[in-house]
């Protein structure tokens, strides 16, 4: 069940999106679409832990041998959804190039770098997940839990059959050029942004015809860059808005465009339950 409603993103254009894809045609690297189920939510039933419990983020060292440009190998599973680093996935593979990949995930490192995937192609800056737990059917078919890690821009493709292999380099927000204006840095953004969840999601509740209970704590704690992923993945049902987020570079530009897109979510749902309130539906109607 997702967090806020329908969001509406902000208006303005992600400049590097459009252009953000693999220096090849996409109708050759992935000429269908993979086959498979994805979900933000984990499936019921018992499912092998992968790896020794829960363990810390990942540090760079924990990846293969990185060659002698700085690049590092990855498997690349292009799905039609947007992984966060620290959101979870539950996914359900079954298309055979994809089960050969998760074989060799299974017996390597865990890990593989999930893309973007729309109708134009794929996006070359995604999320490393890692396999946290998963099950194997008679069938060779998997169920399986992924956690995001590191974020990673493609460089080149190493290879497209049985599946894609790209070298990736490692993302990382940058710190601030200039000093941020007042209200403006990323830890009153944060506060600000959370803020702004809050009242969506009371209005939504109250169109929906729910209690308007008292949102609990949203950030958990969480410092201005994480709290910005997390927001990221709550957008659901916009993963275009999602990408652009997710290849920002700078905490404050995304809560910023975060910002700007619960401000248009709360406006509309402010007025949709205005307009509610003056004409309320009748009981008898229909």
């Amino acid at each position: 069940m997702a967090l806020l409603p329908q969001i509406l993103p902000s208006p303005r254009p992600h400049p590097h999106l459009a252009a953000s894809r693999y220096p090849f045609s996409p109708a050759h690297a992935f000429r269908t679409a993979p086959r498979l189920h994805a979900s933000g939510h984990r499936r019921r039933g018992r499912l092998a832990a992968s790896g020794p419990g829960s363990s810390p983020s990942p540090s760079p060292d924990q990846y293969p041998s990185e060659p002698d440009d700085g690049l590092v190998e990855l498997p690349l599973f292009p799905l039609p959804l947007v992984l966060f680093p620290d959101a979870t996935h539950a996914l359900h593979i079954f298309e055979f190039r994809y089960r050969i990949m998760m074989h060799t995930v299974l017996d390597t490192d865990l890990r593989f770098g999930v893309v973007f995937a729309g109708s134009d192609g794929a996006s070359d800056v995604g999320c490393v997940g890692e396999v946290v737990k998963h099950e194997r059917l008679a069938d060779d078919r998997f169920f399986l839990i992924c956690k995001g890690q590191e974020r990673f821009r493609v460089a080149r493709i190493v290879r497209n059959k049985p599946y894609l292999v790209a070298a990736v380099q490692w993302l990382e927000d940058r710190p601030p050029a200039e000093t941020p204006a007042p209200g403006e840095d990323a830890e009153a953004l944060a506060v600000e942004v959370e803020a702004l969840m809050r009242d969506v999601i009371r209005i939504a509740n109250r169109l929906n015809g729910k209690p308007e209970k008292e949102v609990g704590d949203l950030r958990r704690g969480l410092f201005p860059t994480p709290f910005s992923f997390y927001v990221g993945n709550t957008f659901e049902g916009a993963p275009r808005e999602q990408q652009a987020l997710l290849e920002l570079e700078d905490t404050a530009a995304r809560l910023r465009r975060e910002r700007d897109t619960l401000r248009n979510t709360l406006n509309y749902l402010t007025a949709a339950s205005a307009v509610k309130d003056v004409f309320p539906s009748s009981p008898s109607s229909g």
